[in-house]
C-alpha cells in the first residue's frame, strides 16, 4: 500500500466522524448565505438601509476576534470539547438573532441594534466552528489526505452556500425572516449528540497557559481598525477626533499584542510562525481572499433582488452557478492534489479567476439580464473553488503537528480578518456611493431613501413614483458595481503571491519516512 494512501482503518474512522463535523460546517455556512438572502426582507421590517452591513460586519467581526483563541485553546484542552462548546455558542446567538425586536425580548423597538449584537454573539461560536472542523482533520489524517476529505469539506461548503440561498429565499417569501436563524437549532441539535457519540481524538497533557491579555489587545486592535474603515467618511470625517482616536487606539493595542505576544509562554497567535516564507504568503492570499469574496459577495441578494427584481427563492436559485462552480472545482483539486501532492498552481489560477469574476461583476448596471449576472459569478466561482481548500492545505503542511491548531486559526483567522475589513469597507463605499448618486439623480427627493431608519424592501419600492424608483434603482446599481470595482484591486494582487509560495511536499507522500499526522499526535510531556 502507498504511504500517500491512509490505512483502512484511519479513513473508516474519518469517515464515521465526517457527517458530524460537516453538519457542524453547515451551521455556519448555511447561515451567512440565509441571512444573505434574508437581508432586504430584514431590512425592510426592522428598518436601517445604511447599517446592511453591520449585520455582516459583526457576524465576521466575532468570528475574527475569537478565531484565534479558539485554536489556541483546541491545542491546550483537546478540540472534542471546544468545539461542542463552539456549537452551543453559536445555536444560543441564533436564538437570540431570531428573537430580535420581537416581545420575546421585551418589547425593546431597536431591533436593527439588537440583531447586529446577537449576530456578533453568533460569530463567536462560528469562529470555534470553522477552526477545529479543519483542524480535528489535520489531527486524523496527514497533510497529502488532507486534500481528499478537505476537498469534500469544501464540496460541502459550496452545497451550503447553494442551499443556503434557496432556504433563505423560501423562507423570507413563505415563513418570517425570523426562521433565517431558527434552522439553526435543529442542525446543531443533530450534530451535537453525534459528535459526542463519534468523535475520538488523541488527548494532549500541557501546561495550560491562555493568553488572555493577547486575545484581549489583538480584540481591541481589530475592533479598532474595523470601526476606522465603517466609520471614516462616513460617520465621521477621516480628520475627526473620532477616527484618530481609533487609529491611535488601534496602533498602541496591536504594538502592545506584539510585545505581549513575544514575552507569552503560549502565544494565542505565535509569531514564530510567520518566519516560514509560505505561511506568511498563504495567511496574506487568505486575508485578500476574504477581503474581495466577503466584502462583495455580500451585495449580491441586494442587487439581484432589488435592481433585477428577483424574488428572495429566485435571487437564491441565481446564485447557483457560482456555488456549483466552486463545488466542482473544489472536488477536482482534492483528487488532484492527493493524487500528485502537487498544489502551487491551483491559488495561482483561482486568484486569476477570481479578479477576472470581479471585473465581469462591476460592469453591471441596471439592465445587466440575470443570465448575465449568472456567468460572471460562475467565473467568481471558478476561482473561489480553487483558492477555498488550497490555501488551509498549504498553512497546515507550513507547521509542526503540535502547532496544528493555531496553524488552522491563523489561517482562519486572516480570511476572517479580511472578510470583516471588506465588508466595512465595502459597506463605507456602497454607502457613500448610493448617497452621491441619489444626491445627483434626485436631489432632496431622494433624502429620505437613505436615512438610517428608512424601510425599504423590494415591496416598498414598487410604491414608490417612477421617476423616484428608476434614479434609485440606477443609483444602486452603480453603488453595488463600485464595490465590485474596488474588489478587483484586492483580488488581483492574489496569483503575484500565489507564484512566490515554495510547493513543498505534502507530509505523507511516497518517500515521506515520517509517521502519519495522526499518530504524531501523541501524549506531549508536561512543559517545564
Amino acid at each position: 500500500m502507498s504511504t500517500s494512501e491512509a490505512p483502512p482503518g484511519r479513513r473508516r474512522e474519518v469517515m464515521v466522524v465526517l457527517p458530524g463535523l460537516l453538519l457542524a460546517m453547515l451551521l455556519a455556512m448555511l447561515d451567512n448565505m440565509i441571512v444573505g438572502t434574508a437581508m432586504p426582507r430584514i431590512v425592510g421590517e426592522l428598518g436601517g438601509l445604511t447599517h446592511l452591513s453591520w449585520v455582516v460586519t459583526a457576524y465576521v467581526l466575532g468570528t475574527t476576534v475569537s478565531t484565534p483563541l479558539w485554536g489556541k485553546i483546541g491545542d491546550l484542552y483537546g478540540r472534542k470539547t471546544i468545539f461542542l462548546v463552539s456549537i452551543a455558542i453559536f445555536m444560543v446567538g441564533s436564538a437570540l438573532c431570531g428573537m430580535a425586536g420581537s416581545e420575546l425580548l421585551g418589547g425593546v423597538h431597536d431591533g436593527m441594534t439588537e440583531l447586529i449584537a446577537f449576530r456578533a454573539l453568533q460569530g463567536l461560536g462560528a469562529g470555534g466552528l470553522m477552526v477545529n472542523a479543519f483542524a480535528i482533520i489535520g489531527d486524523l489524517v496527514p497533510p497529502r489526505e488532507r486534500g481528499r476529505y478537505q476537498g469534500i469539506m469544501a464540496a460541502v461548503m459550496s452545497l451550503a452556500m447553494i442551499a443556503g440561498p434557496l432556504v433563505g429565499g423560501f423562507i423570507t417569501d413563505h415563513l418570517s425572516w425570523r426562521w433565517a436563524f431558527y434552522i439553526n437549532l435543529p442542525v446543531g441539535a443533530i450534530a451535537i449528540p453525534l459528535l459526542i457519540a463519534k468523535l475520538h481524538l488523541p488527548k494532549y497533557r500541557t501546561e495550560h497557559r491562555i493568553d488572555w491579555l493577547g486575545a484581549g489587545l489583538l480584540a481591541v486592535g481589530i475592533t479598532a481598525l474595523v470601526l476606522i474603515t465603517t466609520w471614516g467618511g462616513n460617520e465621521y470625517a477621516w480628520g475627526s477626533a473620532q477616527i484618530l482616536g481609533l487609529a491611535a487606539l488601534a496602533a498602541v493595542s496591536l504594538a502592545a499584542f506584539v510585545v505581549v505576544e513575544r514575552r507569552a509562554p503560549e502565544p494565542v497567535l505565535p509569531l514564530n510562525l510567520f518566519a516560514n516564507r509560505n505561511f506568511s504568503l498563504i495567511s496574506a492570499i487568505g486575508f485578500l481572499l476574504g477581503f474581495a469574496m466577503f466584502g462583495a459577495i455580500n451585495f449580491l441578494p441586494l442587487f439581484q433582488q432589488t435592481v433585477q427584481g428577483a424574488s428572495a427563492t429566485n435571487s437564491g436559485l441565481l446564485l447557483l452557478p457560482m456555488m456549483a462552480a466552486a463545488m466542482v472545482v473544489s472536488l477536482f483539486v482534492g483528487r488532484i492534489i492527493t493524487q500528485t501532492g502537487r498544489y502551487k498552481i491551483f491559488p495561482i489560477i483561482g486568484g486569476v479567476g477570481m479578479a477576472v469574476g470581479m471585473w465581469l461583476l462591476s460592469l453591471q448596471d441596471v439592465h445587466t439580464s440575470r443570465l448575465q449576472t449568472g456567468i460572471f459569478i460562475a467565473v467568481l466561482g471558478l476561482g473561489m473553488g480553487f483558492l477555498m481548500q488550497t490555501t488551509m492545505l498549504i498553512a497546515q503542511n507550513s507547521v509542526e503537528q503540535k502547532d496544528l491548531g493555531v496553524s488552522s486559526s491563523t489561517a482562519t483567522f486572516f480570511r476572517s480578518i479580511g472578510g470583516s475589513f471588506g465588508v466595512s469597507m465595502f459597506g463605507a463605499v456602497f454607502n457613500h456611493q448610493l448617497a452621491t448618486e441619489i444626491s445627483a439623480k434626485l436631489g432632496a427627493a431622494g433624502t429620505a431613501l437613505t436615512k438610517a431608519g428608512a424601510r425599504l424592501d423590494p415591496a416598498a419600492l414598487k410604491a414608490l413614483p417612477s421617476p423616484v424608483k428608476a434614479g434609485f434603482l440606477e443609483s444602486l446599481a452603480n453603488s453595488v458595481s463600485s464595490v465590485f470595482g474596488w474588489a478587483i484591486l484586492f483580488a488581483a494582487v492574489v496569483p503575484v503571491l500565489a507564484i512566490l509560495v515554495k510547493e513543498v511536499p505534502l507530509r505523507g507522500g511516497p518517500g515521506d519516512s515520517a509517521a502519519p499526522a495522526a499518530t504524531e499526535a501523541v501524549p506531549a510531556a508536561p512543559r517545564p
